[in-house]
């Protein structure tokens, strides 16, 4: 339930009540800030409560913005101000202290503030009128607000752009502002808002143009982006189905679902901002089911691609490890660099690098900027390339021309991150590094090695972490590719990442280019599979593989988007259960080595991609729709 109290003078004929009661509020009128106190106490404590000014002229859709969004405990526009459950508590102390007048002083002097460099939510774009309150007489909402942000409480105040959002002061200024409001089309506003601000060039031009209105008529018709989301998934699963036909038809049918879905996986997204419909199960579902579309829809063409005789489960296997670390390169720098800081010399902030002047002297020329968005490949250039190559090739060129696209954009994008690494002198925080520690899925047997070396390890160069994770990983994949399967060798390149996967982590991975590490680490394990299953050459080993690779990739993906929300990883037992990466990486080296030719890999593969997909989802589930999931909505791959 919802609730708004009207402050202030009120306006005859003003739209404002109907306005509110389209958003969904329960409209009661307060004649003073007495009354305000009074009716606030009496709204249940689990409701979302809004104080707005009876003056207020703006669109609807600037109070849609302040009022409605469920990310935020606290939100405000001028003359309009929200609080989520979670903040009532604090909005009770704040509106009785201005109405006793104890903070007077303080929450005028920062509503002045903002006031004067056009904060608070005032619009400030073209059509925002020049009305301003002197401190005196400023709104309610504002003055509570304002001693909300001086008590610690933090006020979201959403970018207006265009929009309006006044409380004036008299009639003259009342028509100037109303005049603002007719002069910006609040609609328009409202469906370019609904689209990232920054996509591909496929996204930008292709599909955003009519996916937002889709995402209208969505709305519109009480859908949800879950409902929009749920049913990408299920075209791209049907896309996936007609792949595994083997015939032309079922190719170039699922090249068109393929690209159907993906405009669906574009509409669910500006459904949620265009009817600020975000929530915990939205952020997993789309966080998730990219992924799972992606490598459903390879398997698919691995499956069409051997009816028609052509074995190319290693290229499909391949595709997803690679497109995997990939993300995980992007997760891994995203989050070591969220929040660092420069480094100082001379008590001097050193800033910029040579590579980052140069990627904003060719963000300059616009041409540019989209070539940059397309060579990286994100998803709609990747996802477009498959379908149409689906629809007229084979499944063999579709993995080849995919493979040598993502192996470019990897060796482009991480390159480039290296360089800005290397060059930019910055100081990682506690949280960065843990993030990578968590990213890492350390298990037990490597926490045991960490535990053992983590003193005289942390006395070396801190460089050592990247080179020994790549040691270690260079010798596990490098046994498994060239040395016998069934010969203890192989259970000793296994120990030997073991060991080398323990001393990496036990170094704060606060270095330069530690956000390698976890990268490494998914690259070796993912990479171990595929070049054991292909060299195993037995009936059903890839398929197994491939099978395993994608429920420890999910298990990953959740991890990251966790990190992300602000929820910290899963939980320690989760990953001691799982193993870690480094004790699956041994199991599946003893498997190997113990199997007999006759018995083959395929069945050993097939239970621990079971074991770990069980285990892996049953968490993830329920977290994801626990209380304490983060109420996010994931904004997708990066374009």
């Amino acid at each position: 339930m919802s609730t708004a109290i009207l402050t202030g003078t009120p306006v005859p004929g003003s739209p404002l009540e109907g306005d509110l009661r389209s958003l969904g509020f329960d409209v009661r009128t307060a004649p003073d800030a007495a009354a305000a106190v009074g009716l606030l106490a009496a709204v249940p404590p689990a409701d979302r409560v809004a104080l707005v000014d009876q003056r207020f002229v703006g669109h609807l859709h600037a109070l849609r913005l302040a009022l409605t969004d469920p990310r935020f405990p606290a939100a405000a526009v001028t003359g309009a101000l929200t609080a989520q459950p979670e903040a009532r508590a604090a909005l009770s102390v704040a509106l009785a202290t201005v109405t006793n007048g104890t903070a007077a002083n303080r929450t005028d002097a920062k509503a002045d503030a903002a006031v004067r460099t056009g904060g608070a939510g005032l619009a400030t774009g073209p059509g925002e009128p020049a009305t301003r309150t002197a401190s005196a007489e400023l709104p309610l909402a504002d003055r509570v607000g304002a001693a909300l942000d001086t008590d610690g409480t933090a006020v979201q105040h959403p970018e207006l752009g265009s929009l309006v959002a006044a409380v004036p002061d008299g009639p003259a200024a009342r028509e100037e502002a109303l005049a603002a409001v007719a002069a910006v089309d609040d609609e328009a506003v409202r469906l370019r808002s609904a689209v990232k601000a920054r996509d591909g060039f496929f996204t930008t031009f292709c599909i955003s143009p009519y996916s937002r209105y889709l995402a209208r008529w969505c709305a519109r018709r009480g859908l949800t982006p879950n409902q929009v989301t749920t049913a990408s998934l299920l075209t791209a699963l049907v896309a996936a189905g007609c792949a595994a036909t083997g015939t032309r038809g079922g190719y170039v049918a699922a090249g068109l679902l393929l690209l159907f879905s993906f405009v669906l996986d574009c509409t669910d997204g500006q459904l949620a901002r265009y009817s600020l419909q975000y929530s915990t199960m939205g952020a997993w579902l789309d966080a998730t089911f990219d992924r799972a579309k992606e490598y459903a829809y390879y398997a698919g063409l691995a499956l069409g691609a051997a009816r028609g005789g052509d074995d190319v489960w290693a290229l499909a296997l391949a595709a997803m490890v690679l497109q995997s670390v990939r993300h995980f390169v992007d997760f891994s720098f995203n989050e070591a660099n969220a929040d660092s800081t420069a480094a100082t010399v001379n008590g001097k902030a050193v800033v910029g690098t040579p590579t980052t002047a140069l990627s904003s002297r060719l963000d300059s020329v616009g041409w540019t900027v989209w070539v940059r968005r397309m060579i990286v490949l994100p998803i709609g250039e990747r996802w477009a390339m498959i379908a149409v190559l689906t629809a007229l090739t084979t499944p063999r060129i579709v993995f080849y021309a995919l493979l040598a696209g993502c192996a470019f954009a990897a060796c482009y994008t991480t390159a480039g991150r290296v360089l800005r690494s290397v060059t930019r002198k910055a100081v990682r925080t506690d949280r960065a590094a843990q993030a990578l520690a968590d990213l890492a899925d350390t298990g037990p047997l490597a926490e045991l090695v960490a535990r053992a070396v983590r003193r005289p390890v942390r006395a070396l160069p801190g460089v050592l972490p990247l080179l020994v994770a790549l040691a270690g990983g260079g010798a596990a994949v490098g046994v498994a590719a060239f040395g016998p399967l069934d010969s203890p060798l192989l259970i000793l390149g296994a120990l030997v990442y073991v060991l080398t996967s323990g001393i990496a982590v036990a170094h704060r991975m606060g270095g330069p280019l530690d956000w390698l590490v976890p990268p490494v680490f998914r690259a070796t394990e993912y990479g171990f599979l595929l070049v054991l299953a292909a060299r195993a050459d037995v009936p059903g080993a890839l398929p197994a593989a491939f099978g395993l690779v994608a429920a420890v990739a999910y298990h990953h993906y959740d991890t990251v988007y966790r990190i992300r929300g602000g929820a910290g990883a899963p939980p320690r037992g989760l990953v001691r259960a799982l193993g870690g990466h480094e004790g699956r990486t041994l199991l599946v080296a003893v498997l190997a080595a113990l199997t007999t030719a006759e018995s083959g890999l395929a069945p050993e593969l097939t239970v621990i991609a079971v074991l770990v997909a069980v285990i892996a989802l049953a968490e993830s589930i329920r977290f994801w729709v626990s209380s304490g999931a983060p109420a996010v909505h994931d904004e997708g791959e990066t374009a």
